[in-house]
């Protein structure tokens, strides 16, 4: 797979999720890139699904830099 494709992959995982109600919960990162964690509630404290994807591609990772600065702006 291209670096392009690589790139193109995972942000379209990343806007799958987003798309869907979930929520930037956590990021870890590591040598192998970063380990985001997403998180939706279904309106219930007790219901919460989290889904985590690894994502490796520098521009995928400044692309859900930049969709967490957005989703921070929109809680202040």
């Amino acid at each position: 797979m291209s670096d392009y494709q690589q790139y193109i992959a995972e942000k379209e995982k990343i806007d799958f999720f987003i798309n869907k109600g979930f929520r930037i919960k956590d990021v870890e990162e590591n040598l192998e890139g970063s380990f985001l964690v997403l998180e939706r509630n279904d309106g219930k404290k007790e219901i919460s699904h989290e889904e985590t994807l690894h994502i490796k591609h520098a521009d995928s990772r400044k692309y859900f830099a930049s969709l967490l600065i957005k989703q921070q702006r929109q809680e202040n």
